[in-house]
């Protein structure tokens, strides 16, 4: 089987690691791509996030939140949600549930410490009450770190729906020419692994930025790392967008909000953004004081 796998890879110009290659028996597991695979007991071969990998990522969030005392909760936010949101895209195809959950104990631990260590002088229940309530109406939890001023919050591992594999069919092949129907349907119906209001909101925009017309994400090379979805959700922005008035007696609409939310490039947000601070005519009108 080894012999097979070396002759496979060396048709494509690859070749196994010596070093980092060992047969093991399927019972035992081994870890892959931030991966462990075992069969259990029971017969069921379970593929669940590693060990080594749910420790190198408590390190990175205590080590961010060390890198964070003296800032306020916003930056908090703001640095830790794409790190959250991108281990969890590329984990949440696997049994991954219960790892999300100790990630979220976790997590509270951390926000707890860092906002008793920014104000050493308030009493517990001064903490929680500035940091922590229920941001998020659907969800009926009160320990929810976040900015009371601004209303933002601080995603949770746990809130991510597992959203299993779909098995590939048969020996189907990316690198087979005559099954390229077969894998753009499949990417096409399965989608990125994404929560569902992104999702909708790319189907929405047909994959597309508002702003420059580009592909959001390209489905036929996803990331494949958490960091690369890491960046993937810092290249990406939400934002609410204002609708244009409708035409007066226009009832095609009724009682639709005046806002949009749309998905587009950060960079494109921010270079319209200094387009309309540089341009007068595009600043919001405000009273004089000679008036």
């Amino acid at each position: 089987m080894r012999e097979r796998l070396t002759e496979w890879l060396a048709e494509r110009g690859l070749s196994l690691n010596q070093d980092k290659t060992r047969v093991v028996h399927l019972t035992q597991g081994f870890d892959f791509l931030g991966w462990t695979f075992r069969r259990h007991p029971s017969g069921k071969l379970l593929t669940k996030p590693s060990r080594a990998a749910i420790r190198r990522h408590r390190h990175r969030l205590a080590a961010e939140m060390r890198r964070l005392r003296g800032s306020n909760a916003g930056a908090v936010i703001a640095t830790l949600t794409p790190v959250i949101r991108g281990w969890t895209a590329y984990h949440r195809a696997m049994v991954s549930s219960e790892a999300f959950g100790s990630l979220t104990d976790y997590m509270w631990k951390l926000t707890y410490k860092w906002a008793r260590r920014s104000h050493p002088n308030k009493p517990a229940g001064w903490v929680t009450a500035r940091y922590f309530g229920k941001f998020v109406k659907s969800r009926n939890d009160r320990w929810v770190f976040g900015e009371k001023k601004t209303g933002a919050y601080l995603i949770r591992h746990s809130w991510t729906a597992i959203r299993r594999h779909a098995m590939v069919k048969g020996r189907a092949s990316p690198d087979d020419p005559d099954l390229a129907g077969y894998w753009e349907h499949r990417r096409r119906k399965h989608g990125p692994p994404l929560d569902s209001f992104t999702l909708n909101l790319l189907t929405r925009q047909r994959n597309r930025c508002p702003l420059c017309g580009d592909r959001l994400i390209d489905s036929s090379h996803l990331p494949g790392s958490p960091e690369q979805w890491e960046n993937w959700w810092l290249g990406v922005t939400r934002q609410d967008i204002q609708r244009a008035p409708s035409a007066p007696g226009d009832s095609r609409h009724p009682g639709m909000p005046s806002t949009i939310t749309t998905l587009m490039h950060a960079s494109c947000h921010r270079t319209a953004k200094a387009r309309q601070r540089r341009s007068p005519a595009l600043q919001p009108a405000t009273p004089s004081r000679l008036a």
